[in-house]
């Protein structure tokens, strides 16, 4: 273990490394560009993929309506594009999108979304059910930022519906809450069409209900769908 210690593996530049005093890596001149492995055309096509040109514009160009914030919202979830947590219980669910700006149609990079949610039970974080410290708590919440296309995706559990009072249900959501400078903050929140809780639900608002589609992987299903967000300039 001597032999390859990780100190060992750094000053004798095992992959083009040096060790300038102080521990601080650089890469050693003499070192070469990593080698293309495959067509050399086929990964120039999928960069240009996601250009901006190529982008899927949304179908309804309206500002993103908002919806109600809710009582759960909880400030400084960590960065990440994975809601919940490993394993957790219930069906897992992707979902991306892009912000757009209402004004200039064109998409907003670095917009930040914060995400929250109840998980498979209904049951948030800081609804009282559960018994981690609120101050350690962070399950089923997230942020994340757009990149220079303005795309954002996270992976998540499909969220279980919640009684509010009895006979009244709550139906499976996803809170967004997006932010960009010039624009009006946006606090809204993401349903899925079949869900029977939203029959009688009174916040719902129908441009908000985005299908889910079901995709067969070779380690089992997942949902997805997509949910765009458009902006409204502020002034």
């Amino acid at each position: 273990m001597d032999k390859f210690s990780r100190r060992n593996f750094l000053t004798k530049g095992a992959i083009g490394l040096a060790v300038l005093s102080g521990g601080v890596p650089v890469l050693r001149s003499a070192a070469l560009p990593t080698e293309v492995n495959g067509d050399e055309s086929q990964v120039i096509a999928l960069l240009e993929q996601d250009n901006v040109s190529a982008l899927t514009q949304p179908e309804n160009w309206n500002p993103t309506e908002d919806n109600a914030l809710g009582p759960f919202h909880r400030k400084g979830a960590p960065y990440r594009a994975k809601v919940s947590a490993p394993m957790s219980e219930g069906a897992v669910l992707v979902i991306r999108g892009r912000v757009w700006g209402y004004d200039t149609k064109k998409p907003l990079k670095n917009a930040r979304i914060d995400i929250w949610q109840a998980d498979h039970g209904g049951h948030y974080d800081n609804d009282g059910s559960s018994k981690t410290p609120p101050i350690l708590a962070s399950k089923n919440r997230a942020r994340v930022i757009t990149d220079e296309n303005g795309y954002y995706e996270l992976e998540t559990i499909h969220p279980g519906p919640y009684q509010t009072s009895p006979g009244v249900w709550r139906p499976s959501h996803i809170h967004y809450l997006v932010r960009h400078p010039g624009y009006e903050d946006l606090i809204t929140q993401l349903y899925f069409s079949g869900d029977a809780h939203q029959d009688t639900d009174s916040i719902i608002k129908q441009s908000l209900i985005i299908d889910l589609e079901q995709v067969n992987a070779d380690n089992g299903t997942y949902e997805t769908g997509v949910f765009d967000i458009v902006l409204e300039p502020s002034g």
